[in-house]
């Protein structure tokens, strides 16, 4: 069997020649491995970024947290440090990216080192399991970080969760008893009860029709409503979710702001389609071309081997 040490006027150049080749193979493979996470995290954000735009304008398009009003807030302990939504959607989005890069990257660390061991090396030269052994890995630390996430969120997620959950009835609840001991204004009730009937899962639509439905009533007939302390945008997330549309004034005034919002959700949506797509495009590049020096440099050595 020949060796490089048979060639000694090529060899050198021809080792250098491989080291350079697998430079630059091993370059182009981080390239398609990093292009492709861009991509998928930039495809998930199609689907997110209205909510996450919203957010910025202080809006959701559905309820997703209990807001106390500042009337009643001395009374509800137990949950005086409301979580922001926004920071929440953002932390959300972080640990997302994270677990996309740490991901792709870690399993092909951890590919890369059971190919030391013969056992796997052997089996890895076969494309599907080496495929699938990847995406076990990929599996394996996603699960590692979200189960991280959620038990660094649990306590918040556990203390609203305790103070609206209900299963037959909404005075079932613990925040509606605290507000019947505390002898709360029917309106206050009415906004708070609203809100826990659309978190409820699933969602108590025809209690949360009524409720609404009241304060639709109080604002039109109250002179004092505004007194409540009440968000406005969450009075028009409310109305959005169960008649489909602002009804009162005080929603209407939140009109500009969504507007606004879906004509910047519009633009996003385009140039992150655009982008997923030159994404897609560059890492199916990098992927073709880094297998194509791998095959290179396979036959190279085994020209030279024999």
């Amino acid at each position: 069997m020949k060796t490089v040490e048979d060639h000694p006027v090529k060899s050198e150049h021809i080792a250098t020649g491989l080291n350079i080749l697998q430079k630059r193979q091993n370059k182009l493979s981080m390239m398609s491995v990093l292009t492709g996470s861009v991509f998928i995290v930039s495809f998930v954000a199609i689907f997110i970024q209205q909510d996450f735009i919203y957010s910025f304008f202080g809006l959701t398009q559905t309820v997703e947290q209990l807001h106390i009003p500042y009337s009643i807030q001395g009374i509800v302990s137990e949950y005086h440090n409301q979580p922001d939504y926004l920071f929440n959607l953002l932390g959300w989005i972080g640990w997302f990216i994270l677990k996309v890069f740490c991901s792709m990257v870690g399993a092909f660390v951890v590919i890369h080192f059971l190919k030391k061991f013969k056992f796997f090396a052997i089996r890895f030269q076969s494309f599907v399991l080496k495929f699938v052994a990847w995406l076990i890995c990929i599996i394996l630390i996603w699960s590692a970080f979200t189960y991280i996430q959620y038990d660094m969120n649990d306590d918040d997620e556990q203390d609203q969760y305790e103070l609206i959950h209900y299963k037959q009835h909404i005075q079932e609840s613990q925040i509606a008893q605290i507000l019947n001991e505390d002898n709360s204004n029917d309106t206050v009730k009415a906004y708070v009860l609203g809100q826990v009937a659309l978190l409820h899962k699933p969602t108590d639509k025809d209690v949360a029709t009524s409720y609404v439905a009241q304060l639709v009533q109080a604002e039109r007939t109250q002179h004092n409503f505004i007194e409540y302390g009440f968000k406005p945008e969450m009075i028009w997330t409310m109305q959005k979710q169960v008649y489909g549309q602002a009804m009162t004034p005080l929603a209407k005034s939140i009109e500009p702001k969504v507007l606004k919002a879906d004509q910047i959700s519009k633009v996003v949506n385009i140039a992150l389609m655009a982008l997923s797509a030159l994404l897609f495009l560059f890492s199916l590049m990098f992927y073709s071309i880094s297998r194509r020096l791998k095959g290179r440099i396979h036959r190279i050595q085994h020209q030279i081997e024999y």
